[in-house]
């Protein structure tokens, strides 16, 4: 008997660049009845490893500031220019690449509330001395005097930059629209008709100009339109804002942060109901910023936290905590102790402002005790070069990680975060008494009238009421 066998050159099955034969594979999933085990344990172990190479603080910026750091401004036309505006009146421009400082003046003779670049790259700062300064951080030397001086009627608490003109709006107890080609002229003044209140912040929409968002201390938040110097609507909501922030890619939503441990996206068009709620702070949210790929959020909290979030989700995705960066171990010296170890307790620090930088992958948080850090915004990424081999084995992880999400210890390993223990007691306080205010209207609900109304989500009731 003849058998004829077909004979092939194993080079002409190699990889590229490689002598390693490669081997035959029968893709039969019945010849592969575990497959799908192995599958959830390379994901197992993908999330395992992600947790365990996730380092978020990646450095402090130079020497930080004397006093705590109150304001943080990136420069649109840069990639690696930041100002900090601190409590003593100094303001700081920082390089990211070199992470040192480059400039510095005293803008203020006390806190610098407010900072924004313009589009030929110079700095505005305002403060509660009344006083709007422009510098030239780029042309000029440490420590120069302000190029012009605009002088307001009351404390300015923020600055926003107009896209396109060469014209910028400071907040007080109105908001006044200055010309950056005119310095003489006279403001464009907007507020709501007879409110008297405190605005506490502005910022211009980055895509529709000529639409302004404010927040203020009557718990409102207020739109006003350039084109007709007029308000447009007003939204009053359980607790006052402390910051606005428009959305970079879609110009109708905004978020603000609230002193109510929470912060809210809403749609301009519609404003009888949020968008999305974001609730994991247990403390007053001082800051919030899109990326700026417009999908994910980044806020700083009174309760020493940052907080990053994906912008359809309404819980943390991660957390950046100041434990991380104090938390160390010494070696405690004495009789008896031989060579224990003994952890050196985090510095109580709030932190004020958060910034996105211009490629989207870190973070820039202030905080009072006078440091600008950064931050990884996916904490187990490294931004060495990758080999195409390693390149592609991480894509597979992430990919294992995503199809697997939904198991439960897989998801209960990527949800787990170290915090501190103050923070974590407060959250399960917190959690306790909203389940109490929970029973407590449900009761109300069965025995009253409410039992035939219909009910409102958490996205309704944050919404007290409006005004066109």
């Amino acid at each position: 008997m003849k058998i004829k066998a077909l004979s092939r050159s194993a080079s002409a099955y190699q990889p590229p660049g490689s002598e390693v034969p490669k081997a035959p594979r029968n893709l039969d999933p019945a010849i592969h009845p575990f497959e799908r085990a192995r599958e959830y344990k390379r994901a197992l172990n993908a999330v395992k490893l992600e947790r365990m190479f996730a380092q978020p603080f990646i450095a402090q910026l130079g020497r930080g500031h004397v006093d705590g750091v109150y304001s943080l401004a990136k420069d649109p036309n840069s990639l690696d220019r930041f100002a900090s505006g601190a409590g003593d009146g100094v303001v700081k421009v920082w390089n990211l690449t070199s992470r040192e400082e480059v400039w510095k003046t005293t803008a203020a003779e006390n806190t610098v509330k407010g900072m924004a670049w313009t589009k030929d790259q110079k700095l505005l700062t305002v403060s509660a001395d009344k006083n709007a300064k422009l510098f030239d951080p780029y042309n000029t030397p440490s420590d120069s005097a302000p190029i012009n001086t605009w002088l307001g009627g009351h404390a300015l608490s923020s600055i926003s930059m107009h896209r396109s003109k060469n014209a910028f709006a400071v907040s007080s107890d109105c908001i006044s629209v200055y010309d950056l080609d005119r310095y003489t002229a006279a403001p464009e003044v907007l507020r709501w008709p007879k409110s008297g209140e405190t605005i506490t912040s502005v910022a211009f929409n980055q895509s529709e100009t000529s639409v302004l968002g404010s927040t203020c201390t009557d718990r409102s938040i207020t739109l006003f339109d350039l084109r007709t110097s007029a308000a447009l609507s007003r939204t009053f909501l359980d607790f006052y804002c402390n910051k606005l922030a428009w959305n970079p890619v879609e110009p109708m939503n905004f978020a603000v942060c609230s002193e109510d441990h929470n912060s809210y996206m809403f749609d301009m068009r519609r404003m009888d109901r949020a968008l999305n709620v974001f609730k994991d702070h247990v403390a007053a949210v001082m800051d919030v910023s899109f990326s700026p790929t417009g999908t994910e959020l980044v806020t700083a909290s009174w309760d020493r936290t940052v907080r990053l979030w994906d912008r359809d989700q309404g819980h943390s995705r991660d957390v950046c905590t100041y434990t991380e960066v104090f938390c160390c171990f010494r070696p405690r010296h004495g009789p008896g102790n031989g060579s224990r170890n003994r952890k050196i307790p985090a510095l109580r620090m709030r932190v004020f402002a958060t910034e996105y930088t211009p490629d989207s992958k870190t973070v820039i948080s202030a905080s009072d005790d006078g440091n600008v850090r950064l931050w990884r915004a996916h904490a187990s990424n490294r931004e060495g070069v990758k080999s195409a081999r390693h390149r592609q084995a991480l894509e597979y992880n992430e990919a294992l990680s995503a199809r697997y999400s939904h198991m439960p210890e897989i998801r209960r390993i990527k949800r787990h975060r170290h915090i501190p223990k103050v923070v974590k007691k407060a959250g399960e306080i917190k959690k306790d008494e909203l389940k109490a205010i929970k029973k407590r209207e449900e009761n109300e609900r069965k025995h009253t009238k409410k039992q035939f109304e219909k009910r409102k989500s958490e996205r309704e009731k944050v919404v007290l009421a409006r005004e066109k």
